[in-house]
């Protein structure tokens, strides 16, 4: 899906936050939200080059961005991020949790409690702090939207040591809809998008060739997904006027891969 020349509305001069916005999936939510007319708090960590070639793309096409430094394993670092998000917009409207990773691919049996804290600060720890940094400025925009990033990987327990991954993804899933029933009440609507398999740097540093042509045998849609069959999720639920009554929901978008 192209959202290219897609308007809507309700998202024009809305701030928002992306985490884990200088590449895959991010960078393209954080230029879908730009073009939208919404204001985009960039968030990045280690990768400063391209979160910085990013700003200046989003920048020179018109749209209203922020650079947001943050270790996303660090609690403090992503309520600062929440806070200096606001601090450069004025508000906060919405927050996407998708900063993410592997870390690495560790079997059950070889599991260490360092990387169950690695992979479980990353993927979740970090939903936790950035949302409830984020919610009292939500509330005072008389609501928004949280939308959180899980995995195909939370609903099938994955595979090849990618096991630690896809539970910590799961309890993301759970947690939203835990916030989902808890924030409706102050008109803050929480969501998630599962990605299956997409061609992103996350699968260059954790997949071989040889894991992806073995998942490609399994999606029905006969491809691996790309960014752009992503995005538009992400607008639909980030908008009240398409969206406004949907909460606690984990849409899948995997090509067929997973039918739930």
């Amino acid at each position: 899906m192209t959202t290219d020349g897609l308007v809507i509305p309700d998202l024009a001069g809305k701030a928002v936050l992306i985490t884990g916005a200088s590449t895959g999936i991010g960078a393209a939510l954080a230029v879908a939200f730009a073009a939208q007319g919404a204001s985009v708090g960039l968030h990045y960590n280690s990768s400063v080059d391209a979160a910085t070639q990013l700003a200046d793309q989003i920048t020179q096409a018109g749209g209203n961005v922020a650079l947001i430094k943050a270790d996303a394993n660090e609690s403090a670092a992503m309520r600062q991020a929440v806070e200096e998000t606001v601090a450069a917009f004025g508000r906060l409207d919405g927050l996407i949790n998708n900063a993410g990773g592997m870390v690495a691919r560790v079997a059950y049996a070889e599991m260490t409690d360092e990387h169950y804290d690695a992979v479980m600060d990353l993927n979740g720890r970090s939903v936790l702090a950035a949302s409830a940094a984020a919610i009292p400025h939500l509330k005072a925009a008389d609501g928004g939207f949280i939308i959180n990033t899980t995995s195909i990987a939370a609903r099938n327990g994955a595979s090849n040591g990618a096991g630690i991954y896809g539970s910590s993804k799961a309890f993301v899933a759970n947690v939203t809809r835990g916030m989902a029933k808890e924030l409706i009440a102050f008109g803050i609507r929480v969501n998630a998008v599962a990605p299956g398999v997409i061609t992103t740097p996350f699968h260059e540093r954790y997949s071989t060739p040889e894991q992806m042509k073995a998942a490609l045998a399994t999606i029905p849609q006969g491809r691996h997904g790309t960014v752009e069959d992503v995005v538009g999720t992400y607008l639909f639920l980030a908008s009240a006027s398409l969206s406004g009554y949907i909460i606690g929901q984990e849409i899948e978008v995997n090509g067929g891969q997973l039918m739930p």
